[in-house]
């Protein structure tokens, strides 16, 4: 299954953004509330400067304690993004996330950020093409 395809399948495609400025205790807040792992970092909503994560908060909470709550955005986040674009599979977006450690990848059109997909979203596809694949198999088998 194709990038493309794994967005259209999901409920919203606006990505949420927050601006680099924002204190990292409010876009903890954000994230709880809207119940999301991570929020890509950007002053327009369409080039990503980076990517804040739950890990990355903390990864800080446990190295330096509260104190990392009243730091900018900026300073937390991840700002060497792996990205894909909508033309990729699945496949290719899964080993990217497992090699490089990280759940959330923005899609990419030249240097405008078009969507953002996750290690679910891309498990959520995959198990999907199992199933029909898995279908297809028993109707043959039954001569269907």
């Amino acid at each position: 299954m194709l990038v493309h395809q794994i967005l259209q399948s999901k409920p919203s495609g606006d990505v949420i953004t927050i601006p680099p400025g924002m204190l990292v205790s409010a876009a903890a807040e954000m994230m709880s509330q809207k119940k999301i792992g991570a929020v890509v970092v950007s002053t327009d909503g369409k080039v990503p400067l980076g990517i804040l994560s739950e890990r990355d908060i903390v990864r800080e909470l446990g190295r330096r304690g509260s104190g990392c709550l009243a730091d900018t955005v900026e300073d937390l986040m991840t700002r060497d993004l792996v990205t894909c674009t909508a033309d990729e599979t699945g496949e290719s977006v899964l080993t990217k996330m497992t090699e490089g450690r990280f759940r959330h990848m923005p899609v990419m059109a030249g240097t405008e950020m078009t969507g953002l997909i996750s290690i679910g979203d891309v498990v959520k596809a995959r198990l999907s093409e199992l199933s029909m694949e898995k279908e297809a198999l028993e109707g043959m088998i039954m001569g269907h």
